[in-house]
């Protein structure tokens, strides 16, 4: 089996194209098969700056690798149709030969006559085009399209209602029907798998195929992603790229494996899947043809599940991009503890900061906390013999410090209420919160040290 992915260079990776690449990478890998990554950048004035370099960095970010490109731009370059122009214009020109393609010179919509066809249809035949002159195919009349579907069963088009559509533009550069034909008939691509959008555009490619004497690809139709709605997923339905997505810290995992399930079902029913069970699980016949409907809350359970199993050192390194060190000064070192932490309270990594506040607290909590224990002579006692027990310790690690904590305590004669709440103040200004022993954890030695001294001096 050959898959492809055929992006546009137009913007971000829509989740909807994630989807895609996704399903055609996994049906490749299930398969021993390859998948091809393609770039389909002849529309020039729709092309954005950077927009692929932006789609190579989501798919990579998303685990997806590609297996073959071209000689130039190095082994893990992906095919580009602006590079394949010339294979393009050999093939038109085979089509003009036979008489499957003529030149036009009409204005795009206003030469059109019956079925669609161009005026000049069989009338211009210069052996060199004139300026302005496009590449038009010639549909024959009266024929039946068929396309059976892996996804919809068979579909069939009549020709009549298919208009002579360009091949070559008037610059030279070929339109998408054309390009996406040729491409996926020289790439051996086997099964074209993507969304039912396209499948509109597919009689064309097919009527393509049969005019170059190639048998066409197995066509996968698969349904679209829909806002709760059951509306095209747009920005009023929160973050609809992946970019978005990964800058609001959703494990790249969490993402690959709900978008995996958003065209197919396990047989388990099972909703969190390693990787390697996607690929063994996945098959075109347990593709349904219902539009999939994105559900947030899910992805954020699937994100919240992800990052609860996620090895500590592994998930200090995913949240070390999203703490405010100015506010929050957590030293590297101490990174997988404050992980170690937050992983039961977050769903995204994004959602660090809030919650570091508690750990921390908000500075005007704290003054506020700090002229409350100062004219209680009682609690600043407690705070003494706790931090005396805290500055002894050889290790600063939970289970020290509640026995630290605890030890100060029955020096001052204190515990329950009158123990935990002024050091809950002292460390954060709050009156509930984190466990004490993971707050002082967290916030280091030093600043627990520093909290704690209540002296006059």
């Amino acid at each position: 089996m050959r898959t492809r992915f055929a992006p546009s260079p137009t913007g971000h990776l829509h989740v909807g194209g994630a989807r895609t690449a996704i399903l055609n990478w996994l049906l490749a890998r299930r398969h021993g098969g390859s998948f091809v990554l393609r770039v389909e950048d002849t529309d020039r004035e729709r092309n954005v700056p950077g927009a692929e370099a932006g789609l190579l960095e989501d798919l990579r970010w998303l685990g997806l690798d590609w297996d073959e490109g071209p000689d130039v731009g190095g082994p893990h370059a992906p095919y580009r149709q602006s590079e394949r122009t010339e294979v393009y214009r050999e093939h038109a020109e085979r089509l003009l030969r036979e008489g499957r393609a003529y030149w036009c010179v009409c204005p795009p919509g206003e030469g059109d006559g019956e079925r669609g066809a161009c005026r000049c249809a069989g009338v211009l035949a210069p052996a060199e085009p004139p300026p302005g002159a496009a590449v038009r195919f010639r549909v024959p009349e009266g024929e039946e399209v068929v396309v059976d579907d892996a996804v919809r069963g068979r579909v069939v088009f009549g020709s009549d209602h298919v208009e002579d559509f360009v091949l070559l533009r008037s610059d030279g550069l070929p339109t998408y029907n054309f390009a996406a034909a040729v491409d996926d008939a020289l790439m051996r691509i086997t099964h074209v798998v993507r969304g039912s959008d396209h499948l509109n555009n597919t009689p064309k490619q097919v009527l393509v195929y049969r005019a170059l004497g190639w048998e066409p690809p197995v066509f996968a139709h698969v349904p679209l992603i829909l806002g709760p709605d059951r509306q095209k997923l747009s920005k009023r339905h929160g973050a609809t790229s992946v970019a978005e997505h990964r800058r609001q810290g959703y494990p790249p995992e969490a993402l690959f494996n709900y978008l995996s399930l958003l065209a197919w079902s396990s047989p388990s029913g099972e909703e969190k899947l390693p990787r390697g069970r996607l690929v063994a699980e996945v098959e075109l016949d347990r593709v349904g043809a219902s539009d999939a409907v994105f559900d947030r809350d899910k992805l954020r359970w699937l994100a919240s599940r992800y990052l609860q199993e996620m090895p500590a050192e592994e998930l200090a390194r995913a949240l070390a991009p999203f703490v405010d060190r100015e506010r929050f000064p957590v030293a590297d070192e101490d990174l997988p503890v404050v992980a170690d932490a937050l992983r039961e309270r977050v769903s995204v990594l994004s959602e660090a900061d809030a919650q570091l506040e508690r750990f921390f607290g908000a500075d005007a909590h704290r003054r506020a906390a700090r002229e409350r224990l100062l004219a209680d002579p009682g609690a600043r006692r407690v705070l003494a013999a706790v931090r005396a027990r805290l500055a002894g310790l050889a290790e600063w690690e939970e289970g020290a410090i509640d026995r630290a904590v605890r030890e100060g305590g029955r020096d001052a004669g204190a515990r329950g209420r009158g123990l935990f709440l002024p050091l809950r103040l002292a460390l954060t200004g709050e009156e509930h919160g984190p466990e004490l022993p993971k707050v002082a954890r967290v916030q280091g030695r030093e600043r627990v040290l520093a909290a704690l001294q209540f002296d006059e001096n």
